[in-house]
């Protein structure tokens, strides 16, 4: 099973959209709650290529992007594969 993080604000639907989307396919992952770790959003920024909107999501490592870009991954097919990786 693929590593994925997820960075998240409590407050953010994408954030809650995406974290359903990984739990309805049985997906653990690692939260990083920018709320509770401030500290953590600098982080994100320098591996999300300077994004600063949450969600940003990685999966083994690689960033796809937010909740928009793993939805379409989804639709696409494409998601299943990387989360086997």
């Amino acid at each position: 099973m693929a590593k994925v993080e997820i960075y998240t604000s409590p407050l953010c639907g994408y954030c809650h959209a995406a974290k359903r989307l990984l739990s309805k396919k049985g997906v653990e992952f690692e939260e990083f709650n920018l709320m509770t770790s401030p500290g953590k959003r600098s982080e994100m920024m320098e591996r999300a290529n300077g994004r600063t909107s949450v969600p940003q999501i990685f999966i083994n490592g690689q960033h796809v992007g937010g909740s928009d870009e793993l939805h379409e991954l989804d639709f696409d097919g494409e998601l299943d594969g990387l989360l086997a990786s």
